[in-house]
């Protein structure tokens, strides 16, 4: 089993994060596109190859958060019209998100069989989420999706913020 942290740091205008191993290596690098559009957030691993790629649709009725690994479109997280409270839905091909993943805890499942665990670390500065890979061939995904799905809290958010104080 291989354990990954992910911190982002407070206050990061250009939303830069790493993600380390259990020795506090970086093992990959998030970048943010800073006032772009469409939104991206690009994962390269240590050798500053581009292993995945979060974007947000930007027209769609609804916010769409498409996951690109090695190229390969993996899954799509969308929200779901719903009136009191948000609802998303995770699409994947033979992933499934199981758990309280809106609270970033939740269990990564590859054909029925559990392939990771994400938990969120409390009392931190920052979002800080651990994550235990069980089957290494899906830690770039399994990394995406924690990333997406953070993504779309901080986006449903920055949405309230505006709606709220309009």
């Amino acid at each position: 089993m291989k354990r990954l942290f992910i911190k982002q740091k407070l206050f990061s205008m250009g939303e830069k994060f790493t993600v380390k191993d259990h020795t506090e290596k970086d093992v990959y690098y998030v970048e943010g596109s800073f006032m772009k559009i469409p939104k991206t957030f690009s994962i390269r691993n240590a050798s500053g190859e581009e292993v995945a790629l979060i974007t947000k649709k930007t027209f769609s009725f609804l916010p769409k958060f498409l996951v690109e690994v090695n190229g390969q479109e993996v899954l799509m997280i969308r929200k779901d019209f719903s009136i009191l409270k948000p609802r998303y839905t995770i699409d994947a091909a033979n992933i499934e998100v199981r758990g309280n993943w809106w609270e970033m805890d939740f269990q990564v499942l590859r054909q029925g069989k559990v392939v990771g665990y994400v938990s969120k670390k409390w009392f931190t500065w920052g979002d800080s989420y651990e994550v235990q890979i069980l089957d290494e061939e899906m830690e770039k995904i399994i990394v995406a999706i924690v990333i997406a799905i953070d993504c779309v809290k901080a986006d449903q958010a920055n949405a309230s913020t505006i709606h709220t104080s309009s």
